[in-house]
């Protein structure tokens, strides 16, 4: 099984389980066999917490999983009245700065793949306030950068003439960019996101003779690959 479907049966599997331990004690306060206060001072920050927590043992990148749990635990504490909302304000976005900068330098030190490197002078394809659509109709294609920046690029692969491992450089800075790959390849994802991410709907064939790597770093932005 890929490492993604894996990975998603994970998640899927904890998210079960916290579902069924929400309804049991839900069912137990509604019966009023014990009593369980589960809205305490400060429960919606459990919102930030939970999913954070699954997505730190589930997902690849752990970097946005760290900052969420990060934020969730300094509101919680604040909501207790273990430190003050003032505290929170002049240490919180330094700490998440830091964090993502890291990330940045040493190429995100939380997940062990390395992206891979492509060619040199790739063709560079932006949209920046706008939106840029890309189609390889029966085109030899060679691997490009792919920058969205405050807009939306969409590159269809689907038809191109792929003779070789290729390499896709994707930054989105809230933006979006949408790679539409062919059928007969295999395609690798290596992603950053920060306060983004990569949804990957392509599954991989095991004959495939080619593949297309694909580099994604986000911020504040997505990557949709298909």
């Amino acid at each position: 099984m890929p490492i993604g479907g894996v990975m998603k049966n994970r998640k899927d599997i904890l998210w079960g389980l916290l579902l069924i331990v929400v309804g049991i004690i839900w069912g137990i306060n509604s019966l009023g066999i014990v009593k369980i206060d589960i809205f305490f001072d400060g429960w919606w920050t459990l919102f930030i917490i939970v999913p954070s927590l699954i997505d730190l043992f589930t997902d690849e990148d752990k970097t946005g999983s760290i900052i969420g749990i990060i934020i969730g635990v300094f509101l919680l504490l604040a909501c207790q009245d273990i430190i003050d909302f003032s505290m929170i304000l002049k240490l919180l976005f330094p700490i998440v700065l830091v964090i993502i900068g890291l990330s940045l330098l040493i190429k995100n030190p939380f997940k062990g793949n390395k992206m891979k490197k492509g060619k040199e002078n790739l063709d560079e394809y932006a949209a920046t306030f706008g939106v840029q659509n890309l189609d390889f109709d029966n085109e030899k294609f060679n691997g490009c950068n792919l920058n969205a920046v405050f807009g939306k690029v969409s590159c269809d692969l689907s038809k191109a003439k792929i003779n070789d491992d290729v390499v896709v450089n994707v930054c989105s800075v809230f933006g979006a960019t949408q790679v539409i790959v062919p059928d007969d390849v295999c395609v690798k994802v290596y992603s950053t996101p920060i306060f983004g991410g990569v949804t990957n709907k392509r599954g991989n064939k095991s004959d495939s003779k080619y593949t297309i790597y694909i580099n994604c770093t986000c911020l504040f932005g997505g990557v949709e690959i298909k």
